[in-house]
């Protein structure tokens, strides 16, 4: 079996654009402060990237700078689309770029059987010269992987891990319980870290761990390390954060507070859009109560 031995924080990238174009400068800036925090591996080209609005020229850019920047760290690259196609075309594209695994999201749109899930997911196991993660979103993508036909797909080999999004959590549980040796769930929320994570889950992929890496890291050492003292007193401290990342659609909030904060500027791809005023306030009160700004 061809498995990840990942634990902790992995933050879910966001794209800085800058006049339209990737601002490639900003996004080394980002991911050096990733790894001046502590983030223990990166998740690049995945939904909060704004991956479908990237070429393919770009996202080869972005994998080799988040390669040559981080070059200790884990790099799961999302690689997903809703065609099978299409994911092995992109798996085919990044794996020569440093790559460790790939983030596969189940097809969008097109509302495949539970029986479809686990063909398309064991494709794209058998195609890819590195692991694959799940990733069930059922928010995004309109379907949902039950944990009978993730723990199907577990067995097969090089399939490493879950992100679970659904926040069902009976589901995730069982998965976790269930799930054959060492096959990791993360948490695809938030603010379900500490709950997952206490429960038996590897941790998170975090979209907050943008604005606070450190905060995010540390949480997730707490919880390995059995303090959950400091992991509740850390995770209060940061839930208004990771609520109102999602107030509007990821990632549209969390840009904002990146933008706020200098680190980049605040411009999204259509069908994007930058935030509201009403986000724009709700996001300078967190960060200044974060002391942030």
């Amino acid at each position: 079996m061809n498995r990840l031995d990942i634990k902790g924080c992995g933050t879910a990238l966001v794209t800085p654009f800058r006049d339209g174009k990737v601002d490639y400068d900003a996004l080394a800036a980002l991911v050096d402060r990733q790894v001046a925090a502590g983030i223990h591996f990166l998740v690049p080209l995945g939904t909060t990237a704004e991956t479908p609005c990237l070429s393919d020229e770009e996202k080869v850019e972005i994998l080799k700078l988040c390669r040559a920047h981080a070059p200790k760290l884990t790099l799961l690259v999302g690689a997903g689309s809703n065609s099978l196609t299409g994911t092995l075309r992109n798996i085919d594209l990044l794996a020569p770029y440093g790559a460790d695994a790939f983030l596969i999201v189940t097809p969008f749109y097109n509302k495949p059987t539970q029986n479809g899930l686990y063909e398309y997911f064991k494709a794209v196991a058998a195609h890819s010269p590195k692991p694959i993660v799940l990733y069930n979103v059922p928010g995004r993508t309109g379907v949902n992987i039950t944990d009978a036909t993730t723990l199907r797909v577990a067995a097969e080999p090089n399939v490493a891990a879950i992100k679970e999004a659904s926040s069902n959590y009976a589901q995730i549980s069982k998965v976790i319980t269930s799930a054959p040796e060492g096959f990791q769930v993360f948490s695809g929320n938030d603010d379900e870290t500490l709950s997952l994570m206490a429960t038996g889950a590897s941790g998170v992929i975090s979209v907050v761990s943008n604005v606070v890496p450190d905060k995010m890291a540390a949480l997730c050492n707490a919880v390995m390390a059995g303090d959950y003292a400091t992991a509740r007193e850390l995770f209060h401290i940061l839930l208004p954060l990771c609520k109102n990342c999602f107030v509007e659609s990821n990632p549209i909030p969390v840009k904002e507070a990146l933008a706020q904060m200098g680190l980049i500027r605040n411009e999204l791809r259509l069908p994007l859009t930058k935030a509201t005023e009403a986000t724009a306030t709700i996001m300078n009160k967190t960060l200044k109560d974060l002391n942030l700004l």
